[in-house]
């Protein structure tokens, strides 16, 4: 099986990854195998597993891993707290604040 997963760094920063092995093993990586850690939370350890979703192949874990990188802190923390209700809103008034935050006024 495959996984998709968020971990809280020790820095409160988050880290969005997949894996199609062990999803204990790989957080046991991040936190103690500078060869198989992300550079990113080997700096930033300990690293705590919040949130991980199962997919049936890698490709499928890829996909989403990739989908939640691009979503915001709070979007992420909706996903993590199990807020699914609020995801659509929070995409939306991302897209609003995008729309309208840079426009400038004479």
């Amino acid at each position: 099986m495959a996984w998709t997963y968020i971990l809280i760094c020790n820095d409160n920063s988050l880290y969005t990854g997949s894996t199609n092995g062990d999803l204990e093993s790989r957080v046991w990586q991040h936190n103690n195998d500078p060869d198989y850690a992300a550079n990113f939370t080997w700096k930033r350890r300990p690293v705590v597993l919040a949130y991980a979703e199962q997919f049936d192949t890698v490709d499928a874990a890829f996909r989403r891993e990739k989908q939640i990188q691009g979503w915001s802190r709070r979007k992420k923390f909706a996903l993590i707290e199990l807020r699914g209700a609020e995801l659509p809103a929070l995409s939306r008034s991302r897209a609003r604040d995008a729309s309208t935050g840079s426009a400038t006024q004479p």
